[in-house]
């Protein structure tokens, strides 16, 4: 088995994401900045892990991605295969047609026992687990503070002051007393 970019970059994004979304939606281009991933890229893969409900999304300015559970309920198989990214050693993917239409291949039950591990060991990691190691490994965590704007009902208007007649009688008495 050979687990791909995109089994790897959907766990380093869900493991930023875990780190970070107590501070209100993180958005992907700061996770692409942050672990040189393409943004289009992490597009495909938050996609794919919304419609898993493993992320939520949030739309407008101050929006971005929250987990979609608590990140204890969240495990590295629920990522990989939200993913589309097959966890198998077969050769013939599990259909058991190794040799063609001669059966199974001598090793079938070797990959398929593997196969079974994997599963059952990336099961058994939770996102709660990755994130507290990278804690535990000193990675800090920027804290940005989130700056409230103010919305007021009426707009504040301030007094313009202009030396200037305000109409035209006091246009003609400006003239008249010069």
């Amino acid at each position: 088995m050979r687990l791909t970019t995109k089994g790897r970059f959907a766990v380093t994004a869900m493991i930023d994401l875990g780190l970070r979304q107590n501070n209100g939606p993180v958005t992907l281009a700061a996770i692409s900045q942050r672990q040189q991933i393409s943004l289009s890229y992490l597009e495909q893969l938050f996609g794919k892990l919304r419609r898993h409900e493993l992320v939520e999304s949030t739309r407008g300015p101050g929006g971005g991605y929250t987990l979609g559970r608590k990140a204890s309920e969240i495990t590295v198989a629920d990522i990989i295969v939200s993913v589309d990214e097959p966890i198998d050693a077969t050769q013939c993917g599990g259909k058991e047609n190794c040799l063609g239409e001669g059966g199974r291949c001598m090793t079938h039950d070797l990959w398929a026992s593997l196969n079974s591990r994997m599963v059952e060991f990336l099961d058994s990691v939770t996102l709660q687990k990755l994130v507290d190691d990278q804690l535990a490994k000193g990675v800090v965590v920027e804290t940005t503070p989130q700056v409230k704007k103010a919305i007021f009902a009426s707009p504040v208007v301030k007094p313009v002051r202009v030396n200037a007649p305000n109409s035209v009688f006091a246009l003609g008495n400006a003239f008249s007393k010069s």
